[in-house]
């Protein structure tokens, strides 16, 4: 991944906006973390424009539509592949995880393809997910738009400010982001048990 990184670095702005654009996008459409993860590429987007090699107002929005756009590839994917995709042999190698995706995005259906945006297994998996579901796209749309945006602008400002210190702050992020995420789904869960139980204990109570 390092000579990767240096590559990137070390390439002329336009050349260096396309892998950026091309490695967040791959990671979403193909479900894959690719060479390296998309965190990884917006941070590194911002810290070629640190170095005064891009210009960070053209590398934010560029990779938040990477994200955006990414993401709606998948989810065509999902809807029209449906069940095949999902039992191929790759994603069956991480069975137990997409099942946790899939329960996630059952529990919270828009929120999930949000939250899922922080969580490197999440964000390959939860658009192929949401299509297969059936979710409705312009529901999809909103949600992964929203996190695009929060995403894709907050890690190419992390590069941006960062500089020479990308790589303690790309894993910190990447860890540190993942952890919070975990953290409020867990939340999320526990919320909604409890009102599911007041719900059935009214429901009792009244029969």
């Amino acid at each position: 991944m390092g000579a990767v990184v240096d590559v990137i670095l070390g390439m002329p702005p336009l050349l260096a906006y396309l892998l950026v654009f091309a490695f967040v996008f791959a990671e979403d459409a193909l479900f894959v973390g690719f060479v390296i993860p998309g965190e990884t590429a917006a941070v590194l987007g911002g810290v070629v424009a640190s170095q005064g090699k891009a210009s960070v107002w053209l590398m934010a929005p560029l990779v938040v539509f990477a994200a955006i756009v990414g993401d709606t590839v998948g989810y065509e994917v999902g809807k029209h592949l449906g069940p095949r995709l999902l039992e191929s042999r790759p994603l069956q190698k991480h069975r137990r995880r997409l099942d946790d995706a899939q329960g996630f995005l059952r529990r919270r259906g828009g929120w999930a393809v949000f939250l899922g945006r922080f969580v490197a297994f999440f964000r390959a998996v939860m658009p192929a997910l949401a299509g297969s579901s059936q979710m409705r796209y312009p529901k999809f749309l909103a949600f992964n738009a929203l996190g695009g945006i929060a995403w894709g602008t907050g890690f190419v400002l992390l590069g941006y400010l960062a500089g020479a210190s990308y790589q303690t702050v790309a894993k910190a992020a990447g860890r540190d982001i993942t952890a919070a995420v975990v953290v409020l789904a867990i939340v999320a869960v526990a919320v909604w048990r409890v009102r599911k139980g007041r719900r059935e204990r009214g429901h009792g109570a009244g029969s």
